[in-house]
């Protein structure tokens, strides 16, 4: 299962300087002028795991295998973009096959940037990019729900499950509030609800891109985003684009946290919007390990045994038998399947099984 991730936010920002520090490339092109991002850059990063480390060691893994990481640079969005200004045609269409939104706001003074709206406000900048998706929205809904209408009169059922959904995403954005607020705690309306792909129905991350001085702390601008953020029910990440600029030149990873260190940070922004970014997908990670890879899955939260090895490959869910499971903490506490084993701590689980985060699981399968 991908994480796949849209980079927005308005011109000059630090979306691309962001991408690049993030993905450690220079496909982006970070210069000061307002769509120096045309086409959407798309960058794959490893997901960092020290539980990888822990159990290549155990099983003496010949390598590690990650979980990936996408991540798609977007072009600045400006005031009017639901109506074809700038490039907001193009910006609409790509934020509509991504999963989630990390948003970029502007939270430092420089002279030397210039600010597409004249002045530093990451709220007001938060509020012109919602807006601009959300007359998105309320377009394309009000020209999709009118033949669904038609038909539910008619009797339709399919129809009439439609509007369950489509109504209240339709008023709410009638009234300026986004499509998420409406999202359906039924999984039959909430697949309906997905497939509507509606911009505001993305669940959204704000980043908070501060000056160097500001990494460890945030100021300000990045206080007023992180009110914003509850306020919403959304989360939000500081971050130096900047800094992360400097640490993804660095590939020695003692110098890496030397660096951090003397700027009093823990971890690189990358790993900040990492954790962020599973909490908001509801994502976790399942482990296969053995003398050849120890190998990290990404999964949705609650699937079940049978999902989880359709993950690694269709026929094991096709033939699903049974699952193997150890959890993380067994797995290390005794060294491995062999001991996990002999002391009762391997279960066999059936199809209903819930994935628990951290499982270290071998399926068993016929076709």
């Amino acid at each position: 299962m991908g994480f796949n991730c849209g980079i927005v936010g308005l011109p000059n920002v630090g979306k691309s300087t962001l991408f690049n520090a993030l993905t450690s490339t220079v496909q982006a092109q970070a210069a000061n002028y307002p769509f120096c991002t045309i086409e959407p850059n798309v960058g794959r990063v490893a997901v960092p795991d020290a539980r990888l480390d822990v159990l290549q060691q155990i099983d003496k893994a010949q390598k590690i295998v990650p979980t990936q990481l996408e991540f798609v640079d977007i072009a600045g969005l400006v005031r009017g973009a639901s109506r074809g200004e700038g490039l907001g045609n193009q910006f609409l269409a790509n934020i509509r096959e991504v999963d989630a939104i990390i948003h970029v706001l502007r939270c430092f003074e420089d002279s030397n940037i210039v600010h597409v709206e004249g002045s530093v406000n990451p709220i007001r900048d938060a509020e012109t990019v919602e807006t601009e998706l959300m007359l998105a929205d309320l377009e394309s809904m009000e020209k999709r729900i009118v033949p669904i209408q038609k038909k539910a009169q008619a009797g339709d059922k399919e129809s009439k499950q439609w509007l369950e959904v489509m109504q209240p995403v339709l008023a709410l954005l009638r009234d300026g509030k986004p499509a998420r607020l409406a999202r359906p705690t039924d999984a039959d309306k909430l697949k309906l609800f997905n497939q509507l792909y509606l911009l505001t129905g993305k669940p959204v991350l704000y980043v908070c891109n501060v000056d160097e001085a500001s990494a460890a702390t945030g100021n300000e601008f990045s206080k007023q985003v992180e009110e914003m953020a509850k306020a919403q029910g959304n989360s939000s990440v500081i971050i130096s684009a900047a800094i992360e600029a400097e640490v993804a030149q660095l590939t020695d990873s003692d110098e890496q946290k030397e660096f951090l260190d003397t700027l009093g940070l823990t971890e690189t922004g990358l790993n900040r919007i990492i954790k962020a970014g599973y909490r908001l997908l509801g994502l976790e990670t399942f482990f296969t390990s053995g003398p050849k890879e120890a190998h990290a899955w990404t999964m949705q939260k609650g699937i079940t045994a049978p999902q989880a090895a359709g993950i690694i490959h269709t026929d094991f869910e096709r033939g699903f038998i049974r699952a193997e499971v150890i959890s993380y903490d067994d797995y290390v506490a005794y060294q491995g399947e062999v001991g996990a084993r002999e002391n009762g701590k391997l279960r066999q689980e059936g199809k209903t099984y819930i994935m628990q985060d951290g499982d270290v699981v071998h399926f068993l399968f016929n076709v």
